[in-house]
Protein backbone atom coordinates (compact mmCIF):
# COMPACT_ATOMS: atom_id res chain seq x y z
CA UNK A 1 0.00 0.00 0.00
CA UNK A 2 2.89 2.38 0.62
CA UNK A 3 3.89 2.51 -3.03
CA UNK A 4 0.45 2.15 -4.60
CA UNK A 5 0.76 5.60 -6.24
CA UNK A 6 4.14 4.75 -7.77
CA UNK A 7 2.88 1.41 -9.06
CA UNK A 8 -0.25 3.02 -10.53
CA UNK A 9 1.82 5.66 -12.32
CA UNK A 10 4.07 2.95 -13.74
CA UNK A 11 1.09 1.23 -15.35
CA UNK A 12 0.36 -1.48 -12.79
CA UNK A 13 -3.28 -2.45 -13.45
CA UNK A 14 -3.62 -4.21 -10.11
CA UNK A 15 -2.57 -1.03 -8.31
CA UNK A 16 -5.13 0.93 -10.32
CA UNK A 17 -7.87 -1.58 -9.52
CA UNK A 18 -6.92 -1.44 -5.85
CA UNK A 19 -7.01 2.37 -5.91
CA UNK A 20 -10.50 2.37 -7.43
CA UNK A 21 -11.68 -0.02 -4.71
CA UNK A 22 -10.27 2.26 -2.01
CA UNK A 23 -12.07 5.20 -3.59
CA UNK A 24 -15.41 3.38 -3.80
CA UNK A 25 -15.13 2.18 -0.22
CA UNK A 26 -14.27 5.73 0.95
CA UNK A 27 -11.15 4.55 2.74
CA UNK A 28 -9.56 7.64 4.40
CA UNK A 29 -6.14 6.98 2.82
CA UNK A 30 -7.69 7.25 -0.67
CA UNK A 31 -7.99 11.02 -0.32
CA UNK A 32 -4.26 11.32 0.39
CA UNK A 33 -3.40 9.11 -2.58
CA UNK A 34 -5.67 11.15 -4.84
CA UNK A 35 -3.98 14.35 -3.68
CA UNK A 36 -0.65 12.86 -4.82
CA UNK A 37 -2.12 11.78 -8.15
CA UNK A 38 -3.66 15.18 -8.91
CA UNK A 39 -0.47 16.63 -10.40
CA UNK A 40 -0.21 13.73 -12.84
CA UNK A 41 -3.80 14.00 -14.09
CA UNK A 42 -5.43 16.52 -16.42
CA UNK A 43 -4.21 15.05 -19.72
CA UNK A 44 -7.07 12.72 -20.65
CA UNK A 45 -10.10 13.59 -22.75
CA UNK A 46 -13.17 12.78 -20.63
CA UNK A 47 -16.18 11.69 -22.68
CA UNK A 48 -19.61 11.26 -21.09
CA UNK A 49 -22.13 8.98 -22.79
CA UNK A 50 -25.66 9.52 -21.56
CA UNK A 51 -29.26 9.01 -22.57
CA UNK A 52 -32.42 7.24 -21.55
CA UNK A 53 -32.36 3.58 -20.46
CA UNK A 54 -32.56 1.25 -23.43
CA UNK A 55 -31.09 3.78 -25.88
CA UNK A 56 -28.14 1.49 -26.61
CA UNK A 57 -25.42 3.27 -24.60
CA UNK A 58 -23.51 0.13 -23.59
CA UNK A 59 -23.51 -1.34 -27.08
CA UNK A 60 -22.37 1.98 -28.54
CA UNK A 61 -19.59 2.35 -25.94
CA UNK A 62 -18.33 -1.17 -26.69
CA UNK A 63 -18.01 -0.34 -30.39
CA UNK A 64 -16.46 3.07 -29.66
CA UNK A 65 -13.77 1.36 -27.57
CA UNK A 66 -13.09 -1.09 -30.40
CA UNK A 67 -12.59 1.79 -32.84
CA UNK A 68 -10.40 3.71 -30.39
CA UNK A 69 -8.23 0.62 -29.90
CA UNK A 70 -7.85 0.36 -33.67
CA UNK A 71 -6.41 3.87 -33.40
CA UNK A 72 -4.04 2.62 -30.66
CA UNK A 73 -5.66 4.58 -27.83
CA UNK A 74 -5.39 3.41 -24.22
CA UNK A 75 -9.02 3.55 -23.13
CA UNK A 76 -10.62 3.73 -19.69
CA UNK A 77 -14.32 3.02 -19.22
CA UNK A 78 -16.37 3.82 -16.12
CA UNK A 79 -19.81 2.24 -16.40
CA UNK A 80 -22.27 3.51 -13.80
CA UNK A 81 -24.78 0.77 -13.04
CA UNK A 82 -27.96 0.80 -10.96
CA UNK A 83 -27.47 -0.14 -7.32
CA UNK A 84 -28.42 -3.59 -6.13
CA UNK A 85 -31.23 -3.24 -3.55
CA UNK A 86 -29.69 -6.12 -1.57
CA UNK A 87 -25.92 -5.56 -1.54
CA UNK A 88 -25.60 -1.87 -2.45
CA UNK A 89 -23.17 -2.89 -5.20
CA UNK A 90 -23.35 -2.47 -8.96
CA UNK A 91 -25.57 -4.70 -11.06
CA UNK A 92 -22.83 -5.56 -13.52
CA UNK A 93 -24.85 -5.40 -16.73
CA UNK A 94 -22.31 -3.21 -18.52
CA UNK A 95 -19.36 -5.36 -17.44
CA UNK A 96 -21.11 -8.42 -18.91
CA UNK A 97 -21.79 -6.66 -22.21
CA UNK A 98 -18.19 -5.43 -22.45
CA UNK A 99 -16.63 -8.78 -21.50
CA UNK A 100 -14.97 -9.11 -24.91
CA UNK A 101 -12.84 -6.01 -24.16
CA UNK A 102 -11.71 -7.03 -20.68
CA UNK A 103 -8.76 -9.08 -21.91
CA UNK A 104 -7.16 -6.12 -23.68
CA UNK A 105 -4.28 -4.77 -21.53
CA UNK A 106 -4.93 -1.26 -22.87
CA UNK A 107 -8.58 -1.21 -21.86
CA UNK A 108 -9.63 -0.74 -18.22
CA UNK A 109 -13.32 -1.19 -17.45
CA UNK A 110 -14.88 -0.57 -14.08
CA UNK A 111 -18.55 -0.87 -13.16
CA UNK A 112 -19.60 1.37 -10.30
CA UNK A 113 -22.83 1.45 -8.34
CA UNK A 114 -24.80 4.70 -8.45
CA UNK A 115 -25.80 4.03 -4.80
CA UNK A 116 -28.80 6.28 -5.18
CA UNK A 117 -26.73 9.28 -6.26
CA UNK A 118 -28.78 11.57 -8.48
CA UNK A 119 -27.59 12.74 -11.87
CA UNK A 120 -26.69 9.37 -13.36
CA UNK A 121 -23.21 9.23 -11.79
CA UNK A 122 -21.70 7.62 -8.72
CA UNK A 123 -20.50 10.03 -6.04
CA UNK A 124 -16.88 8.92 -6.49
CA UNK A 125 -16.86 9.07 -10.31
CA UNK A 126 -14.57 12.11 -10.50
CA UNK A 127 -12.03 10.49 -8.18
CA UNK A 128 -11.94 7.33 -10.30
CA UNK A 129 -11.52 9.48 -13.42
CA UNK A 130 -8.52 11.15 -11.75
CA UNK A 131 -6.92 7.77 -11.02
CA UNK A 132 -7.43 6.55 -14.61
CA UNK A 133 -6.14 9.85 -15.96
CA UNK A 134 -2.97 9.64 -13.89
CA UNK A 135 -2.50 6.04 -15.01
CA UNK A 136 -2.31 7.21 -18.62
CA UNK A 137 -5.73 6.26 -19.97
CA UNK A 138 -6.91 8.62 -22.70
CA UNK A 139 -9.74 8.95 -23.52
CA UNK A 140 -11.83 8.02 -20.49
CA UNK A 141 -15.45 7.18 -21.25
CA UNK A 142 -18.11 7.56 -18.56
CA UNK A 143 -21.35 5.74 -19.30
CA UNK A 144 -24.12 7.04 -17.05
CA UNK A 145 -26.76 4.90 -15.41
CA UNK A 146 -29.48 6.16 -17.71
CA UNK A 147 -31.88 8.08 -15.50
CA UNK A 148 -33.42 10.32 -18.11
CA UNK A 149 -34.05 13.81 -16.75
CA UNK A 150 -31.32 13.63 -14.07
CA UNK A 151 -28.53 12.99 -16.57
CA UNK A 152 -27.24 16.58 -16.63
CA UNK A 153 -24.73 15.87 -13.82
CA UNK A 154 -22.40 14.31 -16.38
CA UNK A 155 -21.49 17.76 -17.76
CA UNK A 156 -19.78 18.56 -14.45
CA UNK A 157 -17.28 15.76 -15.06
CA UNK A 158 -16.99 15.20 -18.80
CA UNK A 159 -15.45 17.54 -21.37
CA UNK A 160 -17.44 16.10 -24.25
CA UNK A 161 -21.00 14.86 -23.73
CA UNK A 162 -22.39 12.33 -26.20
CA UNK A 163 -26.16 11.93 -25.93
CA UNK A 164 -27.81 8.82 -27.33
CA UNK A 165 -31.35 8.79 -28.60
CA UNK A 166 -33.15 5.83 -30.14
CA UNK A 167 -36.10 5.98 -32.56
CA UNK A 168 -39.48 5.80 -30.87
CA UNK A 169 -38.20 6.53 -27.34
CA UNK A 170 -39.79 9.92 -26.77
CA UNK A 171 -40.84 13.07 -28.54
CA UNK A 172 -38.97 16.34 -28.99
CA UNK A 173 -40.84 18.05 -26.12
CA UNK A 174 -39.58 15.36 -23.75
CA UNK A 175 -36.02 16.00 -24.97
CA UNK A 176 -36.37 19.69 -24.11
CA UNK A 177 -37.88 18.93 -20.70
CA UNK A 178 -35.04 16.55 -19.89
CA UNK A 179 -32.48 19.30 -20.44
CA UNK A 180 -30.66 16.99 -22.84
CA UNK A 181 -30.35 19.62 -25.56
CA UNK A 182 -28.40 21.89 -23.23
CA UNK A 183 -25.77 19.33 -22.30
CA UNK A 184 -25.20 17.57 -25.63
CA UNK A 185 -22.02 18.20 -27.63
CA UNK A 186 -22.78 15.30 -29.98
CA UNK A 187 -26.02 13.45 -30.68
CA UNK A 188 -25.96 9.79 -31.70
CA UNK A 189 -29.22 8.37 -32.97
CA UNK A 190 -28.73 4.70 -32.13
CA UNK A 191 -30.45 1.68 -33.69
CA UNK A 192 -30.59 3.66 -36.92
CA UNK A 193 -31.51 0.53 -38.83
CA UNK A 194 -34.91 0.65 -37.11
CA UNK A 195 -37.96 2.52 -38.49
CA UNK A 196 -38.20 6.14 -37.43
CA UNK A 197 -34.46 6.89 -37.29
CA UNK A 198 -34.60 9.53 -40.00
CA UNK A 199 -37.52 11.23 -38.26
CA UNK A 200 -35.59 11.33 -34.96
CA UNK A 201 -32.59 12.87 -36.72
CA UNK A 202 -34.80 15.48 -38.38
CA UNK A 203 -36.52 16.38 -35.09
CA UNK A 204 -33.22 16.81 -33.26
CA UNK A 205 -31.77 18.89 -36.10
CA UNK A 206 -34.87 21.11 -36.04
CA UNK A 207 -34.63 21.64 -32.29
CA UNK A 208 -30.94 22.45 -32.52
CA UNK A 209 -31.65 25.04 -35.21
CA UNK A 210 -33.78 26.92 -32.65
CA UNK A 211 -30.83 27.38 -30.28
CA UNK A 212 -30.72 31.14 -29.42
CA UNK A 213 -27.00 30.99 -28.62
CA UNK A 214 -26.32 30.05 -32.22
CA UNK A 215 -27.86 33.32 -33.42
CA UNK A 216 -26.02 35.40 -30.81
CA UNK A 217 -22.64 33.79 -31.47
CA UNK A 218 -19.72 36.03 -32.45
CA UNK A 219 -18.91 35.00 -36.03
CA UNK A 220 -15.21 35.76 -35.49
CA UNK A 221 -14.94 33.08 -32.78
CA UNK A 222 -14.88 29.29 -33.23
CA UNK A 223 -18.35 27.75 -33.05
CA UNK A 224 -19.31 24.14 -32.45
CA UNK A 225 -22.22 22.97 -34.55
CA UNK A 226 -23.66 19.98 -32.70
CA UNK A 227 -23.68 17.00 -35.08
CA UNK A 228 -26.54 14.50 -35.19
CA UNK A 229 -25.09 11.16 -36.26
CA UNK A 230 -26.85 7.91 -37.09
CA UNK A 231 -25.36 4.70 -35.70
CA UNK A 232 -26.23 1.03 -35.88
CA UNK A 233 -23.62 -0.43 -33.54
CA UNK A 234 -24.61 -4.06 -34.14
CA UNK A 235 -23.84 -3.52 -37.83
CA UNK A 236 -20.80 -1.36 -36.99
CA UNK A 237 -22.29 1.58 -38.88
CA UNK A 238 -21.53 5.18 -37.98
CA UNK A 239 -18.97 4.33 -35.28
CA UNK A 240 -16.02 5.86 -37.12
CA UNK A 241 -17.95 9.10 -37.61
CA UNK A 242 -18.77 9.31 -33.89
CA UNK A 243 -15.13 8.80 -32.87
CA UNK A 244 -14.09 11.43 -35.41
CA UNK A 245 -16.66 13.85 -33.97
CA UNK A 246 -15.36 13.26 -30.44
CA UNK A 247 -11.83 14.10 -31.60
CA UNK A 248 -13.06 17.17 -33.50
CA UNK A 249 -14.92 18.41 -30.45
CA UNK A 250 -11.81 18.10 -28.30
CA UNK A 251 -9.85 20.07 -30.91
CA UNK A 252 -12.57 22.74 -30.84
CA UNK A 253 -12.42 22.96 -27.04
CA UNK A 254 -8.66 23.49 -27.14
CA UNK A 255 -8.78 26.03 -29.99
CA UNK A 256 -11.65 28.07 -28.53
CA UNK A 257 -10.35 28.09 -24.95
CA UNK A 258 -13.48 26.28 -23.78
CA UNK A 259 -11.43 23.37 -22.43
CA UNK A 260 -9.89 25.59 -19.75
CA UNK A 261 -13.28 27.18 -19.06
CA UNK A 262 -14.95 23.81 -18.55
CA UNK A 263 -12.06 22.64 -16.38
CA UNK A 264 -12.50 25.64 -14.08
CA UNK A 265 -16.24 25.06 -13.86
CA UNK A 266 -15.68 21.42 -12.98
CA UNK A 267 -13.02 22.24 -10.36
CA UNK A 268 -15.39 24.71 -8.70
CA UNK A 269 -18.10 22.06 -8.61
CA UNK A 270 -15.71 19.42 -7.25
CA UNK A 271 -14.36 21.60 -4.43
CA UNK A 272 -17.89 22.55 -3.39
CA UNK A 273 -18.87 18.85 -3.36
CA UNK A 274 -15.84 17.95 -1.22
CA UNK A 275 -16.66 20.69 1.27
CA UNK A 276 -20.31 19.65 1.41
CA UNK A 277 -19.28 16.04 1.99
CA UNK A 278 -17.01 17.13 4.85
CA UNK A 279 -19.82 19.13 6.43
CA UNK A 280 -22.19 16.15 6.24
CA UNK A 281 -19.55 13.85 7.77
CA UNK A 282 -18.86 16.34 10.56
CA UNK A 283 -22.57 16.57 11.30
CA UNK A 284 -22.90 12.78 11.43
CA UNK A 285 -19.93 12.57 13.82
CA UNK A 286 -21.51 15.06 16.22
CA UNK A 287 -25.10 13.88 16.10
CA UNK A 288 -26.33 10.47 17.21
CA UNK A 289 -29.06 8.61 15.38
CA UNK A 290 -31.35 9.06 18.38
CA UNK A 291 -30.79 12.83 18.27
CA UNK A 292 -31.55 12.88 14.56
CA UNK A 293 -34.78 10.98 15.10
CA UNK A 294 -35.81 13.31 17.93
CA UNK A 295 -35.20 16.38 15.77
CA UNK A 296 -37.12 14.84 12.87
CA UNK A 297 -40.02 13.99 15.18
CA UNK A 298 -40.08 17.50 16.65
CA UNK A 299 -40.16 19.10 13.22
CA UNK A 300 -42.79 16.67 11.95
CA UNK A 301 -45.10 17.37 14.90
CA UNK A 302 -44.51 21.12 14.50
CA UNK A 303 -42.94 21.45 17.95
CA UNK A 304 -39.87 22.90 16.25
CA UNK A 305 -39.14 24.39 12.86
CA UNK A 306 -36.45 23.20 10.38
CA UNK A 307 -34.76 26.61 10.23
CA UNK A 308 -33.89 26.88 13.92
CA UNK A 309 -32.82 23.22 13.97
CA UNK A 310 -30.52 23.80 11.00
CA UNK A 311 -29.03 26.87 12.70
CA UNK A 312 -28.43 24.88 15.86
CA UNK A 313 -26.66 22.12 13.96
CA UNK A 314 -24.56 24.66 12.06
CA UNK A 315 -23.30 26.05 15.35
CA UNK A 316 -22.58 22.55 16.59
CA UNK A 317 -20.11 21.91 13.76
CA UNK A 318 -18.59 25.37 13.92
CA UNK A 319 -20.23 26.99 10.91
CA UNK A 320 -20.87 30.70 11.27
CA UNK A 321 -24.39 31.80 10.47
CA UNK A 322 -25.24 34.63 8.13
CA UNK A 323 -25.78 37.92 9.96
Amino acid sequence: MENIVERLLSGDRRALARMVTLIENEVPAARRYLAELHRYAGKAHIVGVTGAPGAGKSTLVTHLVRELRRRDAKVGVIAIDPTSPFTGGAILGDRIRMMELSGDPKVFIRSMASRGNLGGLAASTRDVVRALDAAGYDPIIIETVGTGQAEVEVMRTAQTVLVTSAPGMGDDVQAIKAGILEIADIFAVTKADKPGADQTVAELAMLLSLDPMRRLHDKSQPYWRIPVLKTAAIKDQGITQVVDAIKEHHDYLVKSGMLAHRAQRQVRSEVQALILNSVVNALKARTTEDEWQKLVDDITTRERDPYSVASELQERIGLRQDP
